[in-house]
């Protein structure tokens, strides 16, 4: 049984679920999260929705499945070493985007401009709602009824207004308050992974070249050491050695500028940790820096390619002209989606527009642009 820190989150002192139920007879209450998310049907769907490329660009480019199984890798690995619980962390980790859109980020924001009139959109709002309601696999109550802290590590942020609509778990954002460790080390590992795996797409893709990368100082210094190591080394291999190094350089940062903070604040259980002023996970003022600079790179110089633009102007396209149709008839839904339309539909627009909502940030990518080609081209079956 792994060792766990006292400032760390135990499954026995859990805060528990939304509904009651008996514990479990041979996992934890965090492996017992973890697996309900691994067979939930949103995370399936993962493998069909991006990070930068639209699916079927590529075999080898990130999905939000693979990204979120990187997330959970990194994040693990740190949690066994500075005694986190390595169960709530993976959890957090797989869960963290359960709510994206198809599309990447390109999707979410035009989700989100759909909804301007409605409530809006986040993702990570989403996420809780897909846990706490949308899926449906359980007789007793609905979504799968995960434990509060696996339901705060998801809910990354939020806005004042929404967080009194969310009671309990939303408390934090109203109070100033931190989430637990594990939380926190899953948010900064998928800051770790995101930057990095999108410099290897970027450059497998040719959207941005080794040339460029150098101007960071993160991807030279390693770029610099994998030349001296191995000088005859080029290529894809050249490409992986740099990446890895990087990864490697943020985590190992990461453990030791967090230990010490850890060590220097004194807190001594999790309780603490919530009433701390400021995260107590945080990379040294150097290696922020220079994570800051790559993900600034990463902005000008990939996501805003042009090639990456006009992907995104077409999924803006899609989603936007799909929930715009929904909107005038809600009877082109899928059946299983009318009874609870027709509902909203008398309840009032805002609700119709949120069933609409969750129906497009559901889709993959490919299922995405199926359904935009049934409702308006003429030629496609129904």
């Amino acid at each position: 049984m792994q060792k766990l820190a006292p400032y760390s989150s135990h499954s026995e002192h859990s805060k528990g679920r939304q509904y009651a139920e008996g514990s479990p007879s041979y996992r934890s209450e965090f492996q017992r999260d973890r697996d309900r998310i691994i067979h939930s049907a949103a995370f399936r769907r993962l493998e069909y929705k991006t990070q930068v490329f639209v699916n079927h660009e590529g075999d080898l480019f990130r999905t939000r499945l693979t990204h979120s199984i990187e997330v959970a890798q990194i994040a693990r690995s740190i949690a066994r070493e500075l005694d986190f619980n390595e169960d709530l962390t993976e959890a957090i980790s797989l869960a963290h985007d359960l709510g994206h859109t198809p599309f990447g980020h390109s999707g979410q924001d035009a989700l989100n401009a759909c909804m301007k009139d409605y409530g809006g959109f986040e993702h990570n709002l989403q996420s809780l709602r897909v846990v706490d309601q949308l899926e449906q696999k359980y007789a007793e109550f609905p979504g799968i009824n995960l434990t509060y802290e696996t339901r705060e590590g998801i809910l990354k942020h939020c806005s004042k207004k929404n967080a009194i609509e969310l009671g309990e778990i939303g408390q934090r954002f109203i109070e100033g308050r931190q989430p637990g460790l594990e939380a926190q080390l899953a948010n900064l590992a998928d800051s770790i992974a995101y930057n990095n795996h999108d410099v290897d797409d970027g450059l497998r893709c040719s959207l941005i070249t080794v040339e460029q990368l150098r101007e960071t100082r993160l991807f030279a210094m390693q770029c610099e050491t994998v030349s001296k190591l191995y000088p005859q080394l080029e290529g894809r291999r050249m490409i992986n050695e740099t990446v890895r190094r990087m990864i490697n350089h943020l985590v190992v940062d990461l453990i030791e500028n967090s230990r010490a903070r850890l060590l220097d604040s004194g807190v001594r259980d999790i309780e603490q940790v919530r009433d701390y002023t400021e995260p107590l996970l945080m990379h040294s003022d150097d290696v922020a820096r220079d994570s800051l600079e790559l993900k600034q790179f990463l902005r000008r110089n990939l996501y805003e390619h042009y090639r990456v633009l006009r992907m995104s102007k077409k999924a803006a396209r899609v989603i936007r002209e799909m929930f715009q149709a929904f909107m005038d008839d809600y009877r082109i839904l899928p059946t299983q989606y009318h009874a609870l339309s027709s509902e909203m539909a008398g309840d009032s627009e805002s609700a119709l527009a949120r069933v609409i909502a969750d129906y497009i940030a559901g889709m993959t990518d490919r299922f995405a642009i199926t359904e935009y080609r049934r409702l308006f081209e003429p030629g496609e079956l129904t």
